[in-house]
């Protein structure tokens, strides 16, 4: 455990090294298993279409080589978009803190949102028709900035609802002291 300011002393802002000390640790949580089962599902359809266009193509074309290698072609670029959505799904991950909840995400650029409880404004869940199935939901945290992009798919339901729980209230409590 890190020890915090000494009594009385001046708080200071996060620096990015406290930063890259925080994703280093870990107790990150992680969405449900079942977001990269939806994913998956959702990446074999989108694959097995774009697949079908290609013999589509191939077979318009009277069977010709090049074809064949449209069809080859698409066929490696969706086990390499289903390996890059694994990966993408793998790196989403929150973390609860005193103060605020930090939400990490990216491969290729990685993004940590930091959000104060005191800034949330509500916190809502939503869940599509196929996420209700995999029985997973977005928890999605409004602050008053408008770019903010703070929310975290694929919790099981009864984690999501634990959370907005838990965010609203402590949002209203850290509100409540400004």
């Amino acid at each position: 455990m890190v020890a915090g300011p000494p009594v009385g002393a001046t708080p200071r802002a996060a620096t990015e090294t406290d930063l890259a000390v925080a994703l280093d640790r870990g107790d990150w949580l992680k969405p449900s298993i079942r977001l990269w089962t939806l994913r998956r599902a959702e990446g074999v359809v989108v694959a097995v279409a774009v697949t079908a266009s290609g013999s589509a193509f191939a077979f318009v074309s009277g069977g010709t080589s090049l074809g064949a290698a449209v069809t080859i072609g698409v066929g490696l670029l969706s086990v390499v978009g289903l390996i890059a959505l694994r990966n993408r799904v793998k790196a989403w991950r929150y973390r609860e803190r005193e103060d605020d909840l930090l939400v990490s995400r990216g491969l290729l650029f990685q993004r940590l949102s930091v959000v104060p409880y005191g800034r949330m404004q509500f916190v809502d869940v939503t869940a599509g028709p196929f996420e209700r199935v995999f029985h997973i939901a977005t928890l999605r945290m409004h602050t008053a900035a408008a770019a903010s992009d703070a929310r975290i798919p694929g919790l099981e339901t009864e984690e999501a609802a634990r959370l907005r729980d838990r965010l609203a209230a402590l949002g209203e409590s850290m509100a409540a002291g400004l």
